[in-house]
């Protein structure tokens, strides 16, 4: 499975080689007017193709595409559009693969769990695609199911997953390809158990269940299993339909997106690791639904106060603290020949709203920069970056980073960026929510956990 599965990557880059290589000669001989036209076309077909393959292999190869669709910068534009569509739309199953599953899973088929089932998925992604149903009760619910054998698919994945990496040291030569692997492979071997995901969701449910613009759904715990996970149905617009709508209602999706983003990690201590497009759902009211809690990352208070250490030194522009921390952290060696104005001049795109004065725009332009920034290579690239290390807890914390920058870059949102952090790192868990119970729950407390049946292992 896992050479068949690489050999389709192998035979994608025989065919963009070899396209690429015509390109270059029809590119030649062509009038000067038509070379950025069939240079546009080149593009065109080349992302396609990268988004039918990823899309087909599902799996860790397909959270790349996603990955890239909204968070690198670097790519072009084509083929952003292109990938973009796997953030909320894959080649689905069929309807009686997933019938088969979901019997499998809860011991009844779905026309006799639910009251209503539709067939006919309305979501598909990396690792499992979402019915609509009514429960017996009447309530509306969105049933996640897994696919059959992507557990197998992702782990053959995993295993490749160094190789994979190598080629992000062309980015950051002193990274550990092992590290960041393992990191990955803890996170995407939780995701698989949706079970696990059913907990997640609890917690951040809890957490958010007074905020006026942060929603979770609801999780139905009776009709949830390893593999089979059902919640409330969420009613929302997606992510992309909100660049058309009047921007007061965009700032304040940016700032319910800024502000989940940073009490989730300041108060509860977790992140949801998988904010892509296809996981949000907005109000013209500025309203923001989180869906898909599988990729979700804990950090221990020591992680907590080590970032809330490194943006306050951003946030203040206080070079010497800002070493003093990405060295504690690990982010960098103790001691290496940088100036403190040069590290935190690199150190700076960790947090890089967080030194902008007041109400301030996260346009376009500014966040294809800070993100480009971060994918800079040769003589574009700081120094600083080549010495630089990424440990575990990084791993999730800096892809959320650059995602949370790239959406805000989306709806051109502007707000105190840097008055919503602090505020964010200064609560203590009694002003928000029982974070104490909440926690219980992520870690895999038995009121949500027994609730779920067992699936089969």
């Amino acid at each position: 499975m896992r050479l068949g599965r690489f050999a389709d990557l192998g035979r994608l880059g025989v065919r963009r080689g070899s396209a690429s290589v015509a390109h270059r000669v029809r590119r030649a001989v062509a009038p000067a007017v038509e070379r950025e036209q069939l240079d546009s076309a080149h593009q065109l077909r080349s992302a396609e193709d990268v988004a039918a393959t990823l899309g087909n292999m599902r799996g860790a190869a397909m959270k790349l595409g996603q990955l890239l669709s909204f968070c690198s910068e670097g790519v072009p534009e084509p083929l952003r559009v292109a990938l973009a569509g796997l953030c909320a739309d894959a080649p689905p199953m069929s309807s009686q693969l997933a019938r088969e599953a979901v019997t499998a899973e809860l011991g009844h088929p779905p026309e006799v769990l639910f009251g209503s089932w539709d067939p006919v998925p309305v979501a598909a992604a990396s690792i499992g695609q979402v019915h609509r149903a009514v429960t017996h009760d009447g309530r509306q619910v969105a049933v996640k199911v897994q696919y059959p054998g992507v557990d197998a698919t992702l782990r053959a994945d995993l295993e490749c997953a160094p190789l994979l990496l190598h080629g992000l040291r062309h980015f950051w030569p002193g990274l550990d390809t092992k590290v960041v692997a393992a990191e990955l492979r803890e996170r995407l071997e939780e995701e698989l158990d949706y079970r696990r995901e059913a907990a997640n969701q609890v917690l951040f449910a809890r957490f958010f269940q007074n905020d006026q613009c942060v929603r979770i759904p609801a999780v139905v715990p009776e009709l949830s299993a390893r593999r089979v996970l059902t919640t409330e149905w969420a009613a929302g617009a997606r992510f992309d339909e909100a660049m058309s709508w009047p921007q007061d209602g965009k700032d304040r999706i940016g700032e319910a997106l800024f502000r989940f983003v940073f009490e989730s990690l300041f108060v509860l201590g977790a992140c949801h690791g998988d904010l892509h497009p296809g996981n949000l759902l907005v109000g013209p009211d500025g309203t923001l639904t989180v869906l898909d809690f599988g990729m979700v990352r804990r950090f221990s208070d020591p992680d907590v106060a080590g970032f809330a250490a490194i943006m306050r030194a951003v946030a203040t522009g206080d070079p010497r603290g800002l070493r003093r921390h990405v060295e504690e952290a690990g982010l960098l060696p103790a001691g290496a020949g940088f100036s403190d104005a040069e590290v935190a001049l690199a150190f700076g795109g960790l947090c890089p709203l967080l030194n902008l004065p007041g109400r301030s725009e996260v346009t376009a332009r500014r966040a294809s920069a800070l993100v480009a920034a971060t994918f800079a290579t040769g003589g574009d690239q700081s120094p600083v970056l080549r010495d630089a290390r990424l440990p575990a807890p990084f791993v999730v914390l800096q892809r959320v980073n650059l995602g949370l920058v790239a959406l805000l870059g989306r709806l051109g949102a502007c707000g105190d960026w840097a008055a919503l952090a602090a505020r964010a790192w200064s609560a203590r868990p009694t002003d928000c929510l029982p974070v104490r119970d909440a926690k219980d729950v992520l870690s895999g407390a038995p009121d949500i956990l027994a609730g779920c049946r067992d699936g089969r292992p």
